[in-house]
């Protein structure tokens, strides 16, 4: 067993597993037809919410089915075991002039973790979700029939594995496409926005030139300073004029223990988003920086979920469709400035229009936020819940890989198509998320 606790990341919800089965080899893997409770895929953790959790039941450990199998490098085509770590196929591929055709923003997310929460990135808006390079897998049901699941074979199958939440069967090994690039580092251009309206005429400038964009938001700002932020856009680069500088990810330090929950405050945040903020004098700057700051920031503090304190942190992220955003984020914005509920992390984003392979992906035409909550009980739950109601109407949908307390009729508004997925569901199968937003409904 390895050493951690098998939690998600935010730490929030608790939960137990009754047995935690190591997956060491494909072709040697315990009989799950003749599990006593249900079975649930469980790779680095690194979900927010409980979809990783299954209370009660076992735990498929695939940190183990950590083998590359196939590399071509004339094609860009890449297989290899569940297991895998996007930072190994990093250390793989780029020093051969490849990256990721799409990565979210830690790269200590197994491979199979990515195609079952059908993760995204900073470049959406030109390459859709993680589940539209997976090229094929392998998928193991519990009864031992072993499917191969591509656009083509096992369709149905394919489709409802991407983003299926790792509930329709324990992928083995998968085929992933990923993408020449001219170098390992990042041309970046980082703007200072005054509002939310800014932010919106700067993406709409920058999504035909730059392939990666995103934008921090300062939750706590008001009035015509609302949705103030930096935004951030890149593209692919090799930086001849400062050879001397390293593309090797660094890290930074360890969060050696939990802090304690009254060191995040409203003060402190406030004063945080006031100091980052006001960080960068220029308006606009430009810099070639290595990929991993520019992609993965926080990964170069281990442990930083530690920040939150014991009672942990929910993330909280949603979609809203391009005929209500405006109206909508601001909306959720203003009510997160008044509700004195603190959020130190939000990130803001426009996907495009390529649709997700995924019967149950999250990603769709629209703009997107990501926040960070310090759990604070029932104040912080009311306010998502207030959040919800204003997602719902707008006709957006909250992601589950990231969710830790939507209610099942929420869940139902925002995915429909819940019980036809249900019908692909292993039967041996379950995770505390599921039971959780299904429990009013007919599985």
């Amino acid at each position: 067993m390895r050493s951690h606790t098998y939690q998600s990341w935010g730490r929030f919800p608790k939960a137990r597993a009754q047995h935690i089965i190591p997956i060491r080899w494909r072709d040697e893997i315990a009989d799950l037809a003749h599990l006593e409770e249900s079975a649930l895929p469980y790779g680095r953790g690194r979900s927010y919410g409980d979809c990783c959790l299954n209370d009660g039941g076992a735990l498929l450990d695939t940190a183990p089915l950590n083998r590359f199998i196939a590399f071509d490098e004339e094609s860009g085509l890449l297989r290899c075991e569940a297991g895998v770590m996007l930072a190994d196929i990093l250390a793989l591929i780029v020093p051969r002039g490849w990256f990721l055709p799409t990565t979210p923003g830690t790269k200590f997310v197994t491979v199979g973790g990515a195609i079952a929460n059908d993760v995204h990135g900073k470049n959406h808006h030109r390459a859709g979700t993680f589940g539209n390079h997976v090229a094929r897998f392998e998928l193991l049901r519990s009864d031992g029939e072993r499917l191969i699941c591509s656009p083509d074979e096992n369709a149905d199958l394919f489709r409802a594995t991407i983003g299926g939440l790792g509930l329709t069967g324990l992928i083995l090994w998968a085929e992933i496409r990923v993408q020449r690039v001219t170098g390992p580092f990042i041309a970046k251009e980082q703007i200072r926005f005054r509002c939310i309206d800014e932010f919106f005429e700067i993406s709409a400038d920058s999504d035909e030139r730059f392939e990666h964009t995103m934008a921090w938001v300062d939750c706590l700002a008001t009035g015509k300073n609302l949705g103030r932020g930096l935004f951030m856009r890149g593209n692919y680069a090799w930086p001849r004029r400062i050879p001397r500088k390293s593309a090797q990810p660094r890290s930074l330090f360890t969060v050696p223990f939990q802090l304690p929950a009254f060191a995040l405050n409203l003060a402190t945040a406030r004063a945080f988003n006031t100091l980052y903020y006001h960080s960068q004098i220029p308006r606009q700057t430009f810099q070639i920086v290595p990929y991993d700051p520019f992609f993965y920031p926080l990964d170069a503090i281990h442990e930083w979920h530690r920040l939150y304190g014991p009672p942990g942190l929910l993330q909280y992220q949603f979609v809203i469709p391009f005929a209500h955003d405006r109206t909508a984020i601001k909306d959720i914005l203003t009510q997160i400035s008044r509700s004195g509920v603190l959020s130190f992390l939000a990130v803001l984003k426009v996907f495009g229009d390529a649709p997700s392979p995924g019967m149950m992906s999250f990603p769709r035409p629209g703009v997107t936020l990501a926040l960070d909550f310090p759990y604070r009980g029932a104040r912080t739950l009311a306010l998502l819940n207030r959040l919800d109601d204003v997602v719902r109407a707008s006709g957006g949908v909250i992601y589950p890989a990231k969710d830790a307390r939507m209610s099942p009729e929420t869940f139902q508004a925002c995915y429909p198509q819940w019980r036809d997925f249900a019908r692909y569901i292993d039967p041996k199968f379950s995770s505390s998320f599921w039971r959780r937003v299904t429990r009013n409904g007919s599985e």
